[in-house]
């Protein structure tokens, strides 16, 4: 299938999902309303919403925020993630050891954790940078210590055969084989990141994509929580787009089917 036609197929879904929303939201269907506007808004009312929050300029300072928490999330979460993934894969013995504890913390639920760094870093955002971590760290490190130990021990052979230092076995064996893993790491771990920052803004802060969710929640203001939903579900999708460019960039030797998939 061309570009075109998966982008022309995409936007039928997206313009059907919203006129169906439109029509029973507002027509009565059997005597019944489907969609009562009160708990559900319609797409007329949410974009409005939209519009006026980005005509008044409102919404610039809480996207602003959002994404500085999300950026810094993803980041020192994927950093960390690439870090221990590939010590760990590379000293087998350290994974053995700290396994369990692994486990363990990934076993917690982030939602729990979210008032202890409020506690511990206060409203501002490292709080919810440190929630974003959580949640980005975890599955960075999982695909990319899968992705080291898939390195092919024949290929690793023949590289010790031929004199590669170990430097150079990370370079071009190690380091290759782990970018495929973390890249589809990164593309969930994006939105993971957003919503480590909304959640923690929704919980406690006084800016951010959470917390104008959050206020429009409080006065039963439904059209402005879909509102902040998809402008929120907007954001994730151009940061995973700037993850793509990335990925293209840095994967040029991946056959082109395999990019495609």
């Amino acid at each position: 299938m061309s570009r075109i036609g998966l982008l022309s197929l995409q936007l039928l879904v997206a313009i059907v999902a919203l006129a169906l929303w439109q029509f029973f939201a507002s027509v009565p269907v059997f005597g019944k309303m489907w969609l009562p506007p009160f708990f559900f808004s319609n797409p007329v009312d949410v974009f409005s919403q939209i519009v006026t929050w980005f005509a008044s300029g409102v919404i610039w300072k809480h996207l602003l925020i959002t994404l500085w928490e999300s950026i810094l999330a993803f980041a020192i979460g994927s950093l960390g993630g690439v870090a221990v993934g590939f010590w760990f894969a590379l000293q087998p013995k350290v994974a053995a050891v700290f396994d369990p504890y692994v486990k363990m913390v990934n076993a917690l639920p982030r939602v729990v954790l979210a008032p202890i760094f409020t506690l511990w870093l206060g409203l501002g955002i490292w709080s919810k940078v440190a929630l974003g971590v959580t949640l980005v760290f975890f599955i960075v490190f999982f695909n990319v210590y899968q992705g080291v130990k898939e390195v092919s021990t024949t290929v690793l052979d023949n590289g010790r055969m031929l004199g590669m230092s170990e430097r150079q076995l990370m370079r071009h064996v190690y380091w290759p084989s782990a970018l495929s893993w973390m890249f589809s790491s990164l593309h969930t771990s994006v939105g993971f990141a957003v919503v480590g920052a909304v959640v923690g803004e929704y919980l406690g802060s006084a800016a951010g994509l959470g917390y104008l969710i959050q206020q429009a929640e409080g006065v039963f203001d439904v059209a402005g929580v879909f509102a902040g939903m998809f402008v929120l579900s907007a954001f994730v999708i151009l940061i995973d787009m700037a993850v793509t460019l990335v990925e293209r960039r840095l994967l040029v030797w991946r056959p082109a089917a395999a990019g495609r998939d």
